[in-house]
């Protein structure tokens, strides 16, 4: 690591903190939630959100704490609020999910301790997943850096190894779409362009659609090109904290089926199954069933 960073220190516990193993981090920044985290060769995170730019592990001792690094452009007292604020999360409570009597979300939460929803930008996290349709994290994760190396702003001195944050939709609106294709987007450039024109052209659409009540919420998103129910429900549970959104992929798919029953049922379905049956807090249900259902495909 460059002698350039911050030295390692202490982030403030979390709300509803519980001991964070390697393993649950790892979950929580490179597990499908955000796009911009890698690890580092020593098991620490890079990554960014919003104009933010820091590095985070676990503390060594075996206490389940955090720490953080900041970068040299960076007042590391101003991080550390706004990494705690985005750890944070919304006011989930995974006491309140019905493991007591649903044996396979108790194996779940056993697996995962403390796992959470980030707090993240509403806008970065419709970039991130309209680019995400078909594709795997990896790809997903290519996509926004080359996006945000060509289009986006550098955050603190520019120059090789400097951070830049993604471009904002109004940014985008300027960018033609063939520059977007050369990000490696391929037919998502053609969404990403359209949703930045209907941005532009609508101020203020963006930031309502993130405070409107669920059902309206949704009912925005879709009227997006390239926002499907998934997408949709992903962006407001990563996105604006809709702790009632249960996003379904091929993964709760295969795990609703093989551990509830619901074989053959439709995403539709099993969304209406899942947030029924998980309540109020289903998003964070379903954080711990795709966590424990991709390692079970490992």
């Amino acid at each position: 690591m460059s002698a350039a960073w911050s030295p390692w220190a202490p982030l403030a516990p979390l709300p509803r903190a519980r001991p964070l193993s390697a393993a649950v981090l790892a979950e929580l920044l490179d597990g499908g939630q955000a796009f911009r985290w890698q690890r580092l060769p020593d098991g620490a995170f890079e990554g960014g959100w919003g104009p933010h730019h820091a590095r985070l592990r676990v503390a060594a001792g075996g206490g389940g704490g955090l720490e953080f690094s900041s970068p040299p452009h960076a007042d590391p007292r101003a991080l550390a609020s706004a990494l705690h604020a985005y750890l944070s999360g919304p006011p989930a409570d995974e006491d309140a999910l019905p493991w007591r009597s649903d044996p396979h979300l108790a194996a779940c939460l056993a697996a995962y301790p403390g796992l959470r929803i980030l707090r993240q930008p509403f806008g970065e996290t419709l970039l991130g997943f309209v680019c995400s349709a078909t594709k795997q994290i990896p790809q997903i994760k290519r996509m926004l850096a080359s996006l945000a190396l060509r289009h986006g702003p550098a955050i603190g001195p520019a120059g090789v190894d400097a951070w830049h944050r993604l471009p904002a939709w109004e940014e985008l609106a300027q960018v033609p779409e063939a520059d977007l294709r050369a990000c490696g987007l391929g037919f998502r450039a053609r969404h990403v362009a359209g949703i930045a024109r209907l941005v532009l052209a609508r101020p203020g659409w963006l930031e309502a659609t993130a405070t409107a009540p669920y059902p309206e919420a949704k009912e925005r998103l879709l009227t997006l090109p390239g926002v499907g129910e998934k997408i949709a429900d992903c962006v407001l549970l990563f996105g604006a904290g809709r702790l009632e959104a249960f996003p379904v992929d091929t993964w709760i798919i295969k795990a609703m089926a093989r551990r509830y029953g619901l074989i053959g049922w439709k995403p539709a379905q099993v969304a209406h199954f899942g947030r029924v049956h998980f309540g109020p807090q289903a998003g964070l249900a379903q954080q711990y069933l795709f966590a424990f259902e991709r390692a079970a495909g490992r």
